[in-house]
């Protein structure tokens, strides 16, 4: 199998087979990791679908100069995709302090139904109401190994960690998560 690296510079050179096995590869992490970051912010003026076609087109307009320095092809696509769900942070600060508007722009033709939408959002909000507990790196790491998928290697080359590191930092992440859990499972008993 070709590694990533190798179909980058085959992208970035203008093979078409190479960019759509690439933007196959690439996108299912992009968009879980633009969900995990984004899935909570109501009333953003993109949603994290729209953020990961950014990221997407950002890698491949991107592609000519990459170069491979010895790091994961990830890291590069993540380091772009953490760029960009700061960006779309900023905007929906941004859009939180504007007027609303009157109208509605036509929407965008969507894959999801509205019900499948509204419970991604809703478990979206309770998981990074979890993440929010850990670390910033910590939460990094969880959403960069869960949800986008990235090796231990791949992570630590976005984040300037080693693998072991890494590895340590995401048991300690999710012990504390799974604590988190139980412990809410055990009040909602009380509740009940």
């Amino acid at each position: 199998m070709v590694q990533d690296g190798e179909l980058a510079r085959r992208a970035g050179r203008g093979e078409s087979a190479a960019a759509a096995e690439l933007l196959t590869r690439i996108r299912p992490g992009v968009v879980r990791y633009c969900w995990a970051h984004l899935g909570s912010l109501r009333h953003a003026p993109v949603s994290p679908d729209d953020v990961a076609q950014e990221v997407c087109l950002a890698v491949f307009e991107a592609l000519p100069r990459f170069r491979d320095r010895g790091m994961p092809f990830a890291a590069f696509v993540f380091r772009i995709a953490a760029n960009k769900v700061a960006d779309a942070y900023r905007a929906a600060r941004a859009a939180s302090s504007t007027q609303p508007i009157e109208t509605l722009p036509e929407a965008a033709d969507d894959q999801w139904d509205p019900e499948r939408r509204a419970v991604t959002a809703d478990l979206s909000r309770r998981v990074l109401r979890l993440l929010a507990d850990l670390s910033d790196t910590q939460r990094e790491i969880v959403v960069l190994r869960v949800a986008a998928g990235l090796s231990a290697d791949e992570v630590g080359a976005v984040l300037g960690m080693t693998p072991a590191a890494v590895r340590m930092s995401q048991s300690r992440a999710l012990a504390n998560l799974r604590a988190r859990v139980r412990d809410q499972d055990a009040a909602d008993e009380v509740v009940a």
